[in-house]
């Protein structure tokens, strides 16, 4: 009588036993079956590694329902799947999977039957295989898979573009480890856990140079048969030159270009942000307000390329006294605004008087080699609770720079919120 060993061996369908994940037993049609030399090609490999990767998936899935209780010594039904041999051939097998016990312990035996013969099956296999790798090899975008962990199971050729790895050095890695900002990451896998799904989703990734890229990422959450996550799949492209060139656009629609200055727009949503900030927290802000002394007469007088070279110095010299807190902009001719953040009225007077003295000490040249010099006028306005809006605050500087310019010019005055008639608190000297 044949052994339970000999009955393997001489069986004419391909067998293999799988246990822990891992090929234990393979008969000698599953060695033929899978091209492969000897039993020492297979055994310790998981089955997977021979399952062609459009395929994957659902082999892992019939190999979850095999393994169930309720499924014990029952086969699941046969089902084709495309494999690489140990050769590196393509064929379509099908396979049935049970469970049973190998030495006590639970394992999957499986039977594999070639179905690729028929020539014209295989001719079909072949060119449906060379479309998909023609597709796949000249791919812009990067196709990836990962498990529920977050590894990488499997990235697509397309890689050695985008961020100049080959796709083995990225294969069992998380994908965290190419996010320059775990935030990133994190706002990923919330709106995959809220939607399922993700289109045209922003991020960053970091080439294998250091360099940081813009990503768009289009992306499924993958289930298992028992409706739990199993992890992400989709594809991502590099969108960095797009999002340069958005970056650039919304940089002219938001800065004074003479000057290099947050324009009045730009300039009055910051403020109207800052306003509500301090509102809503207590916190002092400061606002001046600064108007270049005489400037049509410098524009009369040399020309108005050098009133622009005059705009430029000043700008650069109110720029050199700001914190990075600060926010300056051009708001419309020789006027421009000056937002301090947590800023007291007092403080904020000691920065005007330190521009103060920084334009008095421009020294200006024109085109005939003349010295000259300018001066500017500054008001302030502070934050005060009885504001009702941002307009508020605008109204009390812009009122307290007209009260700067009628007193003389070249110095400082802020009034009081309360006050109508605009009674200055502090005035700089000349």
């Amino acid at each position: 009588m044949l052994t339970d060993p000999e009955l393997l061996r001489v069986l004419p369908v391909a067998v293999l036993i799988t246990q822990q994940g891992v090929i234990r037993v393979a008969n000698e049609a599953g060695l033929a079956l899978l091209e492969a030399d000897g039993p020492e090609q297979l055994l310790g490999r998981p089955p997977s590694d021979f399952v062609h990767t459009l395929d994957k998936l659902r082999s892992s899935n019939r190999i979850h329902q095999a393994s169930e209780p309720d499924q014990a010594g029952r086969p699941n039904k046969p089902s084709e799947f495309r494999i690489r041999t140990c050769q590196g051939n393509l064929k379509m097998v099908l396979i049935s999977t049970v469970a049973i016990d190998l030495d006590g312990e639970p394992a999957l035996l499986m039977c594999g039957m070639d179905v690729t013969h028929q020539s014209e099956i295989q001719d079909q296999l072949r060119e449906s295989e060379q479309a998909f790798r023609r597709l796949f090899e000249s791919m812009q975008d990067v196709y990836y898979r990962t498990d529920a962990q977050g590894v990488v199971q499997h990235v697509g050729p397309g890689v050695r573009r985008v961020l100049g790895y080959e796709p083995h050095e990225i294969e069992g890695r998380t994908a965290e480890s190419y996010y320059p900002h775990s935030s990133d990451r994190d706002a990923f896998k919330a709106a995959i856990m809220a939607h399922g799904e993700v289109s045209d989703f922003p991020g960053q990734m970091v080439r294998k140079d250091g360099t940081v890229i813009d990503i768009s990422i289009s992306s499924h959450a993958l289930f298992d048969h028992n409706g739990n996550f199993a992890g992400v799949e989709g594809i991502y492209r590099d969108v960095t030159q797009r999002k340069n060139l958005e970056r650039e656009l919304q940089r002219l629609a938001t800065t004074d270009m003479l000057t290099g200055m947050a324009n009045r727009r730009a300039f009055l949503e910051t403020a109207e942000t800052a306003y509500l900030r301090a509102r809503a927290g207590g916190e002092p802000l400061t606002l001046l307000m600064l108007d270049l002394d005489h400037f049509k007469s410098i524009n009369d007088r040399f020309g108005h390329l050098e009133g622009d070279r005059v705009l430029i110095e000043f700008a650069r010299t109110i720029k050199s006294h700001l914190r990075a807190s600060d926010t300056v902009g051009r708001l419309g001719g020789e006027e421009f605004g000056l937002l301090l953040p947590l800023t007291t009225p007092a403080e904020g007077a000691d920065v005007a008087a330190r521009i103060l003295d920084a334009i008095r000490a421009l020294e200006l040249t024109d085109s005939a080699g003349q010295g000259y010099r300018i001066t500017t006028s500054m008001g302030l306005g502070a934050l005060h609770p009885s504001d009702r809006s941002l307009r508020d605050l605008l109204d009390r500087a812009d009122q307290a720079l007209y009260l700067a310019k009628h007193r003389g010019r070249d110095q400082l005055a802020m009034i009081d919120s309360d006050d109508a008639c605009g009674a200055p608190l502090t005035e700089a000297p000349h």
